[in-house]
């Protein structure tokens, strides 16, 4: 592999906007490295999505941001910082006001910061710069969507409507043949994300089909590097589209990888990526790869722990050794197979016979786990990515991976021994 290595990048912390989820794992790998760290928050408490990754002790002097961006640009600048980085997504749009400002030499390019987070912006700036991408329309006009699936003939076909900000398919919802659409895009238009944002627009999109895959990245002075691939597996479960059933994590050398690789660098081109971490979604076409989404962030749910066992790396620990001079690889290697269950509720209902997953924790490939339900507790029908997190998920890690496939077929006939008893 190709390696990078620059000088050390000064004295000053680094800067952390919305340090939650993934982005809570940079105060203990830059304290490691003897880089300080100071938070960043966009509002006085983090949203509830992310309230519990939150570890306000490794952040005792938080700058808090009440509406005034001048103010938190004068106490950002005045630490002399290293970097300024969204920690999850929330912090994604703070994170690219305050970087130009403060560190205009460590910033992706500020007039496509919109294309950074909104999903209508981003659609747009990718299909400027050639590349394909899916059909759609973000509009807050429900005439205006009607019109557009005129135009596109897109009458009676399978479409996605989803919030243009939010994470984790919160608010994502499938509508085949089209059906009701329009009760759908008014029911879910005004709605309060789990940002604490109103989708005051929505995206329209025609459903598309294939293999859904996540490239996570890391980029400095506009070069791009990948951190990992992973495929995505999804299952619709009743009528809740594309719940998530498995993660895998693929080879370098799996040939799809290099045709990824291209069309993600060429997406973060197009949005103006320059520096940080990225959280690319692809889907893998017969045409070929369509951006689905990106976050101008590190991948989420504590994924870079898990990605180290998988590759020995992660975006946390490049962004740590880019700030300490140390080497960067342009690629990622595997040192065990590895994947990652979602746990999935068939139904709502207040759940029983809880311990039969406590097996889990005994099969060969076990690497994690995190179960968040006991006997008596209500489950909701699993319809998300927040709702298969609130029930928990399984890592499976393994030299073989026959044994990693095997222990995934135990886990879902472990859950279908749980007794779920609807109201």
């Amino acid at each position: 592999m190709d390696a990078d290595v620059h000088g050390d990048r000064g004295l000053g912390p680094c800067v952390v906007v919305d340090p939650y989820s993934s982005g809570a794992l940079f105060a203990e790998a830059l304290r490691g490295r003897g880089v300080p760290v100071v938070a960043v928050l966009s509002s006085p408490r983090p949203p509830e999505a992310y309230a519990a990754s939150y570890r306000p002790q490794d952040f005792p002097d938080a700058i808090v941001y009440d509406g005034g961006h001048d103010d938190v640009v004068r106490r950002v600048r005045a630490l002399d910082p290293r970097c300024v980085i969204a920690g999850c997504e929330s912090g994604v749009e703070l994170a690219e006001r305050l970087a130009p400002r403060v560190l205009p030499e460590l910033s992706n390019v500020p007039e496509l910061a919109g294309a950074r987070r909104d999903k209508g912006h981003m659609a747009a700036a990718v299909r400027a710069a050639g590349l394909p991408v899916i059909p759609q329309i973000c509009t807050a006009d429900v005439e205006e969507a009607a019109a557009w699936l005129e135009r596109e003939d897109l009458i009676g076909a399978d479409l996605v409507i989803k919030p243009p900000k939010s994470a984790s398919t919160d608010g994502v919802i499938k509508v085949p043949g089209g059906t009701d659409w329009r009760a759908v895009f008014e029911r879910q238009i005004g709605r309060t994300n789990q940002f604490g944002e109103v989708d005051d627009r929505l995206v329209v999109q025609k459903f598309v089909t294939g293999t859904e895959y996540v490239a996570d990245t890391f980029s400095h002075d506009g070069k791009h590097s990948l951190v990992d691939v992973c495929s995505y597996g999804k299952v619709d479960n009743g009528p809740h589209m594309a719940v998530y059933d498995t993660m895998r994590w693929l080879p370098p050398d799996e040939p799809v990888v290099a045709t990824l690789a291209e069309y993600v660098f060429d997406v973060l081109d197009a949005v103006g990526v320059r520096f940080g971490s990225a959280h690319v979604e692809v889907m893998g076409t017969a045409d070929g790869p369509v951006l689905i989404e990106l976050g101008a962030r590190p991948h989420g749910g504590g994924q870079p722990r898990f990605n180290r066992n998988a590759t020995g790396d992660s975006q946390i620990d490049r962004t740590v050794r880019w700030l300490t001079g140390g080497e960067l690889p342009q690629s990622y290697e595997m040192v065990t197979h590895q994947m990652c269950v979602f746990h999935m509720a068939r139904r709502s209902g207040t759940v029983h016979g809880t311990p039969v997953l406590d097996a889990i924790r005994a099969l060969p490939s076990h690497h994690f786990s995190v179960q968040n339900l006991s006997d008596g507790d209500h489950v909701p029908v699993t319809k998300d990515l927040v709702d298969s997190l609130n029930f928990g998920f399984v890592i499976l890690a393994h030299p073989d991976g026959e044994q990693v496939e095997r222990d995934y077929r135990v886990i879902r006939a472990l859950e279908r021994k749980l007794v779920i008893e609807e109201p």
